[in-house]
């Protein structure tokens, strides 16, 4: 289907089907061709994440992808009642994951050039509006569900354990206004090209790939947090040395102020994995998607107590001087 549609629409006779991840696609030569779903995309925002695909390309990043137009050229194909978009990319080995940290760091600096206003992908300074919003449509569910009994297992367990995730997104959010008040940001903190959610498979897994539609742009410490939360939920008896080691290469590239390091760690507090466990479950249509999200929440409320542990020790554990920076803590997790 696809096939015929690259060489029908955009002229481009695919040799042989190659996946990565999320993405699916079709080679020719040493180009990849990935065809994504755009129904979920404002074409606005596909516009302003192909200006910085251009832009970052333009900066001798080769790994970064190019939306790929159409025969009429258009950055959208309507194709058998779907619409969707390509994005080529050369062809790449990923390199060694060590010094993760360094290439986010360089790419970060990269991003920090770009030359033109963003609106749709702009996410600078508009945390808390987005986590409040998430907390109160949580909030309402968990209201309009404490009458009546439980239909699942997976509805026991949110009813039970949401008023603790509300008091920690609360925490999360009380830190960050006392971030935007108490300090000022350096030049280091202007905003950059970042990650929705960054972590060690983001430029791909079977090739380098950095994929715009992935991409928002907001405070590199977005990016930084996402990677240490990624980290230790994948790795959460192991994770300490990787966290040291990533931090350690950020920084020798690219130092975190002090803004930088409260905006991470309010970041951190707020509990994104289980409103995004709860959000898919009751959005879903899948049954083993909601199995899976049903034992997902059980292993999350098991590790509560090693949770908390990874929040209060938090700085102390990334070698971070608390005192020197004068770092604020949030006394009830130590």
């Amino acid at each position: 289907m696809f096939q015929q549609m690259l060489e029908n629409q955009y002229g481009i006779k695919a040799n042989s089907e190659v996946t990565d991840g999320r993405f699916r696609g079709f080679q020719k030569n040493n180009d990849l061709y990935f065809v994504l779903n755009a129904s979920a995309y404002d074409p606005e925002e596909l516009q302003e994440l192909n200006m910085l695909s251009r832009f970052m390309y333009g900066t001798g990043d080769w790994s970064v992808s190019q939306l790929c137009l159409t025969k009429d050229g258009n950055i959208l194909c309507e194709w058998e009642e779907g619409r969707y978009c390509v994005w080529e990319s050369r062809k790449q080995e990923p390199p060694e994951p060590a010094k993760l940290g360094r290439r986010l760091a360089k790419f970060h600096q990269r991003g920090k050039l770009v030359p033109f206003k963003l609106e749709k992908v702009n996410r600078i300074g508009q945390w808390k509006q987005l986590w409040e919003r998430r907390l109160d449509q949580m909030e309402s569910v968990w209201n309009s569900m404490l009458y009546q009994p439980p239909e699942s297992e997976f509805e026991r367990m949110f009813l039970e354990s949401f008023p603790y995730y509300m008091g920690l997104a609360e925490n999360s959010i009380q830190y960050l206004v006392d971030t935007e008040i108490d300090e000022r940001p350096s030049e280091l903190d202007s905003g950059t090209i970042c990650h929705d959610r960054f972590s060690a498979k983001s430029w791909g897994t079977q090739f380098y790939i950095k994929n715009p539609v992935d991409w928002v742009f907001d405070h590199r410490a977005r990016d930084v947090a996402e990677w240490i939360r990624s980290n230790y939920f994948i790795n959460t008896q192991t994770y300490q040395p990787g966290l040291r080691q990533f931090i350690k290469d950020y920084q020798q590239r690219s130092p975190l102020s002090v803004f930088s390091w409260r905006l991470l760690y309010a970041r951190l507090l707020f509990p994104l994995h289980y409103f995004d466990c709860v959000e898919t479950y009751f959005i879903t249509g899948s049954e083993q998607e909601k199995h899976f999200r049903s034992d997902q929440l059980r292993k999350y409320l098991n590790q509560t107590q090693e949770h908390e542990g990874f929040l209060g020790h938090f700085f102390q554990m990334a070698e971070v001087p608390v005192r020197r920076l004068k770092l604020p803590r949030v006394e009830w997790l130590y």
